[in-house]
């Protein structure tokens, strides 16, 4: 069932590195867990049981999974939407729909398409996880001034600035600016030792203590000390393909969102993860933490990272962080009960700030013109308008982009020569004597590389005057495939030839391109003793008949 993940145990590195996510990961997931509003206790729990399932039953030894950012701003938005329309049964609806991701993750790795999903340009992908970091951001903006965040996702809060800004709480907006300050400015050679986030949380926390009363600043209470109870998948008629499609959403980004972060664990590791696995893992993990009321979550790449760096080198590592956090829950959850909000909504800044891919956004408008404007496109269709409609629009406009780049490049590799003192085409001293012998009248039609549908419009352009000759070769000798679109055009091609009286000699030695010219009826145009395998053999051939044509032409003339 583990395979041979547990053979690389390395029981001190895995254990320290147990220990050390479990730390990292304490103060993200309260915070992940009040940011999404479905409370502190759904973002501990859903950081134990993720993080233990994916590690038991995942594809990769060292990743670790937890409530993550991305995942945390599409729960929110799906969690408030649910219980807009229904109150009573909004909370049971909507991890539903995590169980629903769940389903669809185990259903893209049981079908084998773990390593398609992370194939898309990278500037869609830097584009929407900015996007979700803007709207991290933008949904703290409230609870770090000190009032609860504003319905309507990232319009209703920035629509609901002002009155926040004019009614802020200052102390509420103290102890976010403190841990903001900490999470900055904290000296980087003393984080490999203790998290920043860990030390802001302490800190301010015992500062807000001793600084303000209970009752001044919102905090989150007591944390339930007990197992987390069962939720009855709920699903309503009226809103079932808003749950499927927001199940897809959740499922596709914590899909990315792990693929991405296993393939940086690989780098760092020295060892291939395995996709499919890993996707079936994390999905049986989150629906699982769908079905006890717990955030989903995804592969993080600050705590993989750390975890890697301490010496962890197996799943045991991920097992024993999720055990350190369940302790924390179980015998230390009123530890919890004094923390402020508005430190948890600082760390969630914190993160959505790291989230913004600053690396990409520096250079982009170095990269090129379409590359920064996908980029920026995609980011603010996913904070304004929706993550699907962001990725979808990204998608297409890059591939559309990709495409025309290649349609022109490609459309240099249709060329047509008569004349052998043309270079274009890649003859022998040989070959070219054969075609000088034509005297002109034989079109040698040469293509090379892989014909897609773009380069169809070249290829009829070059073969226009075709009446102007006896004799084509068309030359696929370095064309290892065709589409469909291609296929029709050479088909035409063909046709226009022996329409104009003109000869066609087929060069097509790949088996894999003649098969597809099979499937399209073009070799039921050319005879078979006019298909060569060789070019010397076509061109002899096509010199001769050109020859033959000539002569007959002669006789008739005389006569």
């Amino acid at each position: 069932m583990f395979g041979n993940r547990f053979d690389d145990i390395n029981l001190k590195g895995d254990l320290f590195g147990g220990v050390t996510t479990a730390i990292i990961s304490l103060p993200l997931a309260l915070a992940f867990g009040v940011a999404s509003g479905a409370g502190a206790e759904a973002g501990l729990w859903g950081a134990i049981l993720v993080g233990l399932f994916a590690s038991l039953f995942g594809g990769s030894n060292t990743l670790i999974s937890e409530p993550t950012g991305p995942m945390t701003v599409i729960m929110t938005a799906v969690l408030t939407s649910m219980m807009a329309k229904y109150p009573e049964s909004g909370m049971a609806m909507t991890f539903t729909v995590v169980m629903m991701a769940g389903a669809f993750q185990v259903l893209l790795g049981t079908l084998k398409l773990g390593k398609y999903v992370t194939l898309m340009p990278y500037s869609v992908i830097s584009g929407f996880m900015s996007g979700i970091g803007v709207i991290l951001i933008i949904l703290q903006l409230s609870p770090l001034m000190g009032h609860a965040a504003p319905a309507g996702g990232v319009l209703g809060t920035l629509k609901a600035l002002p009155d926040i800004v004019e009614n802020l709480k200052f102390s509420e907006l103290l102890l976010g600016l403190l841990t903001l300050s900490i999470l900055f400015l904290f000296p980087k050679k003393y984080r490999k030792y203790v998290p920043a986030q860990l030390v802001a949380l302490v800190a301010v926390t015992l500062l807000s203590v001793i600084l303000f009363d209970t009752e001044s600043i919102r905090r989150i209470g007591e944390i339930p000390a007990g197992l987390p109870s069962l939720v009855i998948p709920h699903i309503n008629p009226a809103m079932f393909t808003e749950m499927v499609i927001d199940a897809l959403v959740l499922g596709t980004l914590g899909c990315i969102d792990t693929l991405l972060t296993a393939v940086i664990g690989d780098s760092l590791t020295r060892k291939e993860h395995d996709s499919d696995k890993e996707l079936r893992g994390q999905g049986l993990a989150n629906m699982i933490s769908g079905l006890f009321g717990a955030l989903p979550g995804a592969g993080a790449t600050m705590g993989t990272v750390t975890n890697i760096q301490v010496g962890a080198r197996s799943p045991l590592s991920g097992v024993a962080r999720a055990l350190v956090l369940a302790l924390v829950v179980l015998v230390a959850g009123g530890l919890t009960e004094p923390i402020p909000m508005a430190v948890l909504a600082g760390i969630a800044v914190y993160v959505g700030f790291n989230i913004l891919d600053w690396s990409f956004i520096q250079r982009a408008h170095k990269v090129s013109f379409p590359g920064m404007a996908v980029m920026y496109g995609v980011m603010m269709l996913t904070v304004f308008v929706d993550l699907i409609v962001a990725v979808g629009l990204g998608v297409f406009i890059s591939n559309i982009i990709i495409i025309e780049r290649l349609s022109r490049e490609q459309a240099r590799q249709v060329k047509a020569i008569s004349d052998a003192d043309e270079d274009d085409v890649p003859l022998t001293d040989s070959e070219r004597q054969l075609l000088d012998k034509a005297g002109g009248k034989v079109l040698f039609f040469y293509l090379s590389g892989p014909m897609i549908f773009s380069v169809s419009k070249a290829i009829s352009r070059q073969h226009s005057s075709i009446s102007d000759y006896q004799a084509m070769i068309l030359d696929l000798t370095d064309v290892p495939m065709i589409d469909v679109t291609v296929g029709l055009a050479l088909e035409n091609a063909i046709k226009d030839a022996l329409d104009a009286d003109c000869q066609v000699y087929l060069l097509c030695p790949n088996e894999a391109t003649k098969q597809q010219l099979e499937k399209f009826h073009v070799l039921d145009l050319v005879p078979d003793s006019n298909t060569f395998s060789f070019r010397s053999q076509a061109l002899n051939a096509a010199v001769e008949g050109v020859s033959s044509v000539q002569e007959t032409e002669t006789l008739q003339v005389i006569n």
